[in-house]
């Protein structure tokens, strides 16, 4: 499996990619997800992939020379609206060899893509490529894709990143997603490619590929964790069965309003259900409530 993560920001592009493609017992694959398809002073494309490792590689090598019926490529399209396009068009050129033969082993036509640049002088754009070929792209009010194994390194992206965070910062942000997601998944593993693009460039200016001892990455994993502990052992704990004397400001004796959980005075219940032997041959109207009836209201909706 594997994790990209790609962030379109009014500064430019931020791309980052594990390197893992399977992860068993005796056995881990290595291949790069990310590839960069340059003209320099004309146009930066960036391109990262999920799933099946085979499809990914055919969709790959064919981009590079791949033209549609126009004669059109992504060399030589006007934005990058097209040169998706052209991208769509190729996965669908691969489906069409590909799924069938897949299909008869049992093997779904399963991919993923993000793709993203900047043509010219057009504004950078970010796209997320579908199997089918569809694609859609971020805006204002969704700045990142994900692929692959994105739940756990999402929250932290869900809390920072906005259209107007610095590109440094949406690096670090980028890699402490990952390092959530190294933490919890065992399919997703060093080493890391990470490119930073800054509008207008044109050109691969800052990239780096990190692998464990970078020590950059050796500081986000380790003072992260650290920091994160801190702010948690910082929180109180809960209050249970408070009772009605709560101040805000918290004097000597009162309960701060913020760490009651649950009031005395307002117990809740869960759905009891009797043992069977404290039943006879008949349930007793009594023994076993609704969740509505707990709360005070017989009606059934």
């Amino acid at each position: 499996m594997t994790y990209c993560v790609g962030m379109r920001l009014d500064a430019g592009l931020v791309f980052l990619s594990d390197s893992r493609t399977n992860a068993g017992v005796d056995q881990v694959g290595t291949f790069r997800k990310m590839s960069v398809f340059e003209n320099t002073g004309d146009r930066l494309m960036v391109l990262m992939t999920a799933g099946n490792l085979s499809i990914s590689q055919s969709i790959r090598e064919l981009l590079s020379d791949f033209k549609d019926s126009n004669g059109n490529s992504i060399w030589n399209a006007p934005n990058m609206y097209e040169a998706a396009r052209i991208l769509g068009e190729t996965v669908r050129t691969v489906h069409q060899r590909d799924a069938k033969a897949l299909a008869d082993f049992g093997i779904d036509f399963n991919v993923s893509l993000m793709f993203g640049g900047q043509i010219g002088e057009e504004r950078c754009r970010l796209f997320q490529i579908y199997a089918a070929g569809n694609f859609i792209e971020a805006h204002n009010e969704n700045t990142y894709f994900q692929i692959g194994e994105a739940k756990y390194g999402k929250p932290i992206l869900d809390r920072v990143i906005n259209p107007s965070t610095s590109l440094d910062d949406a690096a670090k942000c980028a890699l402490i997603s990952m390092d959530s997601t190294l933490r919890s998944n065992v399919s997703v593993g060093l080493p890391l490619d990470l490119l930073v693009y800054e509008n207008n460039r044109l050109a691969v200016t800052r990239f780096v590929t990190i692998d464990e001892k970078n020590h950059y990455f050796q500081m986000i994993r380790s003072s992260w964790g650290q920091q994160l502990k801190a702010v948690f052992e910082g929180i109180d704990a809960p209050v249970w069965d408070a009772d009605n004397t709560v101040n805000t400001s918290s004097p000597a004796g009162h309960t701060s309003n913020s760490t009651v959980l649950s009031h005395a005075s307002s117990r809740n219940t869960p759905v009891m259900v009797a043992h069977p032997r404290n039943q006879d041959n008949k349930t007793s109207s009594g023994e076993i409530q609704s969740f509505a009836e707990q709360n005070g209201s017989g009606k059934q909706h």
